[in-house]
């Protein structure tokens, strides 16, 4: 196995996806992450933003190419290490959130670290506890205590993304990936979760890669790059 000699969060070299019968959809792909970098890939609907984090996540394969994750090759790892790797590695905020709407937030926000003992004992090395480390991700995301026990169907959308947020960043992984997670609200609660999702990387020294159709979002981000350019199309 050969490592690269300058690591990054995320490396991608000469990347190739096309479903059967289909040209492809990225043509040819290469970039690299580094911890803290943060990155805002634009592009409409359905060019296949979504399909481009499945694949960094090792959730579908490339046709041809390599993706390193935290030096480690997605490309050698059987199921089993790629679902380990995504779960102490990744971040992931989506769309439609994808709480557990029985849950309480408090266990929605944890449920990395029940799963994973490396997010478990980061959160605690950070923060002392876990229950510590959900006070301290509430209050930096400006959601009041009592939200705590609270079931997530009861919360609003906007609380729901913030949840959805911290549950994200809890216990430092390398890298957090977001996919149009301010696609429900306005433009003003917009820029204020933006503000919040930049505040926890810059806190955790995460790496953020986020997908989004709306290019007013990307002002603030190290890279900004289309998709079509970035995948070579």
């Amino acid at each position: 196995m050969t490592v690269p000699s300058n690591p990054s969060v995320v490396k991608v070299s000469h990347l190739q996806f096309g479903w059967p019968n289909h040209p492809p959809l990225i043509p040819n792909l290469s970039f690299e992450l580094k911890a803290g970098e943060k990155i805002f890939i634009s592009g409409p609907s359905g060019c296949g933003k979504s399909t481009l984090l499945n694949l960094l996540s090792g959730v579908i394969k490339p046709n041809r190419g390599e993706i390193w994750i935290h030096n480690r090759p997605l490309h050698e790892l059987g199921n089993s290490e790629k679902d380990q790797l995504r779960g102490e590695e990744m971040g992931f905020i989506f769309q439609q959130f994808n709480l557990i709407p029985y849950l309480s937030a408090a266990d929605n926000i944890l449920l990395p670290t029940y799963l994973y003992p490396k997010r478990k004992l980061a959160a605690m090395k950070q923060y002392g506890s876990t229950a510590a480390a959900v006070d301290s991700l509430l209050k930096m995301l400006g959601l009041p205590a009592s939200v705590i026990d609270q079931p997530a169907h009861r919360l609003s959308i906007g609380q729901q993304q913030r949840i959805a947020a911290a549950r994200a960043f809890i216990g430092s992984p390398s890298i957090v990936i977001a996919d149009e997670p301010t696609s429900a609200l306005d433009w003003n609660n917009q820029a204020l979760l933006m503000d919040l999702f930049l505040g926890l990387a810059n806190e955790h020294q995460t790496a953020l890669m986020m997908v989004s159709h709306d290019e007013r979002l990307s002002t603030r981000f190290d890279q900004k790059r289309s998709f079509a350019e970035l995948v070579g199309s």
